[in-house]
């Protein structure tokens, strides 16, 4: 068994399709949901010398798992895309630094320092493991291994530079590897947009079955659900065999997409059986350490890799480390990260792209604020009170996109609020009080474009929660006003999610899973995701 590897099961369409390729057993499983009665109560409770002995036999041929040949080849797509982003930004750097020197009389050493550097920055992003199958197609911890090797890269030509005092000229260097660094990321984003897509197609997948109790793994299934990015198929579950005697229980595991195949004791003989690539054990008091111990033993030889949920709600892995303590691995979960270095690199990071953006994006701008002040009588800008971090009102600016006296036309569409008459957020799929301007600017994002001013101010940061009105910080929750514990942003989870479709809940759950999980690297892959979604105008109105 190898944790956290991946293996080729495309073949396993269901847990119907998967019985039908096993010994009767399995397909009894499946198609009964292993009657309670046949299962007896003896599995439940065995852990005996005989199941620890059966961890040392040889497995029949064919039985495991074999590696998928999907995550080869994406891979070597991403080997392809670190090299040529390394390769077009050093040939843009030499371009740049040496445009008017020919390649016969240019220095010879930066000749030799643009194939190297292709190479070594392969080196470095393989030694950070950003190639390692359980960083890929989901979270943000790939993008952060990327990022890390990059600052690694950077201390190693600085060191050799300084060792073997060679003089290399800042213009290249400056301009090859951050180039390099945004080609990357922006290629291996278009990667996993792409491995999404397979995913939503039914590729790409990985069989899952599910351990623990009932309730536990109802729980953990419906967070799997929550994300089809993550590529898991859930094949079953395995449950205790006295909770397989509920009938109730059975079959609504069984409605949820989860059927039950065998009590937690038949687990290793399923998965041998079914050729699945994952075990998934949830948090229950049904699993102590002797039967979690048992089912490792039992997966150690297989080509199964062995998940453990640790029960901890929406708190990213890079959170989370193993602190072994008298021999018992202990989670060790680290604060968030509301202040220090990180938060400053943030603050700056988001008023030099600010610039960029308004740099950039100043013709539409202009575009935008005539469009509104020449159709509609009012002024350009609509200016209204926000809250930000740790409860400290402002001013947040947007291009106006409605009639002057759409605040005081609000109590006559309370009945049309999508979220509820008493919701908080007040969000109309065909708002009456926009002009049509407005509606156009509203599709696009447009209308936000001058908080980028909030964000040069400080009030507001690029990707953060969403700013919340005054009447709406009243009627919040404990959980809800940890929001307030870091800047809003014009961008966030909430806005590459789904934006004014989501519920209430779902938009409060976003915000904290940001508020919890912030990284750079997260900030990074949710301006690009900002980017598609402002595309796709999904949730826009």
């Amino acid at each position: 068994m190898t944790i956290e590897m991946a293996h080729d099961t495309e073949h396993v369409q269901s847990a119907t399709d998967s019985a039908s390729r096993t010994p009767a057993r399995a397909q009894a499983a499946v198609a009964t949901s292993l009657d309670a009665s046949a299962l007896g109560s003896a599995r439940a409770d065995r852990i005996t010398a005989d199941a620890a002995r059966s961890v040392t036999n040889t497995l029949p041929p064919g039985t495991q798992s074999v590696r998928r040949t999907w995550i080869r080849r994406y891979q070597i797509e991403l080997l392809l895309i670190d090299f040529c982003a390394a390769a077009l930004g050093t040939a843009l750097a030499y371009g740049v630094r040496f445009g008017s020197v020919s390649l016969v009389f240019a220095p010879q050493m930066y000749l030799a320092l643009s194939v190297v550097l292709p190479i070594g920055w392969i080196m470095t992003v393989a030694m950070n493991r950003a190639y390692a199958d359980r960083f890929l197609g989901a979270g943000g911890e790939e993008f952060q291994r990327v990022m890390t090797a990059f600052v690694y890269l950077i201390g190693s030509i600085a060191v050799a530079a300084y060792a073997f005092q060679i003089d290399v000229a800042r213009g290249y260097v400056l301009v090859a590897l951050p180039l390099t660094l945004v080609l990357t990321l922006a290629g291996r984003y278009g990667a996993r947009m792409q491995l999404h897509r397979r995913r939503r197609h039914g590729s790409a997948m990985t069989s899952v079955i599910l351990v623990g109790s009932p309730a536990s793994v109802r729980r953990l299934l419906a967070h799997i659900r929550r994300d089809a990015s993550a590529g898991m198929r859930i094949v079953g579950a395995c449950v205790p065999a006295e909770a397989i005697r509920d009938d109730g229980v059975t079959a609504e595991l069984r409605r949820l997409g989860a059927p039950v195949l065998g009590d937690i004791d038949s687990v290793a003989d399923l998965t041998r059986e079914m050729g699945v690539d994952r075990v998934a054990v949830t948090s229950s008091a049904e699993l102590g350490p002797q039967r979690m111990r048992w089912i490792a033993w039992q997966l150690e030889r297989t080509a199964t890799d062995l998940l453990v949920a640790p029960g901890l709600v929406d708190t990213t892995g890079s959170r989370l480390h193993v602190m072994p303590v008298a021999g018992v691995p202990l989670l060790h979960v680290e604060r968030p990260a509301f202040t220090g270095v990180r938060r400053v690199f943030k603050n700056a990071m988001d008023r030099v792209l600010a610039v960029l953006i308004l740099l950039l994006l100043s013709p539409v701008y202009v575009a935008v604020a005539l469009a509104v002040g020449l159709t509609t009588q009012g002024p350009v800008f609509f200016v209204q009170k926000r809250v930000g971090r740790n409860g400290h009102t402002f001013r947040m600016v947007k291009f106006r996109s409605m009639y002057v006296d759409a605040e005081g036309r609000r109590g006559d569409l309370e009945t049309s609020n999508w979220h509820g008459a008493d919701g908080v957020l007040f969000k109309m799929h065909d708002d009456p009080r926009v002009t049509r301007v407005g509606r156009l600017i509203r599709r696009a994002s447009l209308d936000e474009l001058p908080q980028l001013f909030n964000v040069l101010t400080g009030s507001m940061s690029l990707v953060g929660p969403r700013p919340p009105l005054p009447s709406e910080v009243a009627q919040y929750g404990a959980d809800a006003r940890r929001r307030l514990l870091v800047k809003p942003g014009i961008t966030g989870l909430w806005q590459v999610s789904g934006r004014s479709d989501l519920s209430w809940d779902e938009s409060v759950r976003l915000d904290l899973v940001y508020v919890e999980n912030w990284s750079p690297a997260l900030d990074i892959s949710i301006l690009l995701k900002t980017v598609v979604a402002v595309l796709r105008r999904a949730g826009a109105y």
